[in-house]
């Protein structure tokens, strides 16, 4: 039996978009958590006040994975 391990790069891109296509194409509601909604209203508040502004990607994973917190 081949593990997920053993596969390509390219191998488990295609498994995922196999997977999400499926996925996509089931009509299913799902219920976000209330907290999913109040955090994501919370993140529009910060941004319309000013207090929270858009960082570009490339500097976001500098500091995810450089472990900075801002």
């Amino acid at each position: 039996m081949v593990t997920i391990a053993h596969l390509t790069r390219t191998e488990k891109l295609r498994m995922m978009e196999a997977l999400w296509d499926d996925l996509s194409r089931e009509d299913v509601s799902l219920q976000l958590p209330t907290w999913h909604g109040d955090a994501l209203r919370e993140a529009e508040a910060a941004l319309a006040s000013g207090e929270a502004q858009f960082i570009d990607w490339d500097q976001a994973k500098k500091m995810l994975l450089g472990g900075e917190i801002v």
